[in-house]
């Protein structure tokens, strides 16, 4: 069977939060991160996805996008940790959700759990489909990281080994019965 669906994960433009070391809240993209979104180019697709936060949304209109908001593309719930410094988390702390991926000690989503929720959402996407068909996601590295082990089948622990840079752009293709990461030109 040739491919059916073609993906590609777009990640949110830089933001104040990301640039000054903080747990990301609802905040809009920054001027750097618009001055980042200008230098990419998308192709056309017949649908077009993307978190509810804010700067997913702003991201992917300031590239001609017009997404459905889906809550399977949400960032990761880094509960009472939210919009804090990452210095400000004990060590203690901070090493159980390195190092344990089925753990959240802020109290917020687990890294498994995001996976779960991120390989429900690629299933949506294939369920019964036939056509061949382009998805552009815009959402967050925490997603794409998730989406990226999904693909490959990979452990959770793994989950921190990936980088995800703003506004990269990562490909996927499902044919048959398995997502395959493809490298883009």
């Amino acid at each position: 069977m040739s491919e059916v669906v073609r993906l590609t994960l777009v990640s949110h433009a830089m933001t104040d939060a990301m640039a000054a070391g903080r747990f990301p809240t609802d905040e809009p993209v920054n001027d750097l991160g618009r001055r980042q979104i200008q230098a990419v180019d998308v192709e056309a697709a017949e649908h077009a996805a993307c978190g509810p936060e804010s700067r997913t949304q702003q991201t992917a209109e300031l590239l001609g996008l017009t997404p459905t908001i889906e809550a399977g593309l949400a960032d990761l719930d880094c509960g009472r940790w939210r919009g804090d410094f990452l210095g400000r988390v004990p060590p203690a702390d901070m090493t159980i959700w390195l190092t344990d991926p089925a753990r959240a000690p802020h109290g917020g989503e687990s890294v498994v759990d995001l996976i779960a929720r991120v390989s429900r959402w690629m299933d949506s996407l294939t369920a019964g489909r036939t056509e061949r068909s382009r998805v552009v996601a815009v959402t967050h590295p925490a997603v794409i990281r998730a989406a990226v082990l999904v693909a490959l089948d990979a452990p959770p622990k793994s989950f921190w080994r990936i980088d995800i840079a703003p506004v990269s752009r990562t490909m996927m293709h499902f044919r048959g019965h398995a997502w395959t990461l493809r490298s883009s030109p």
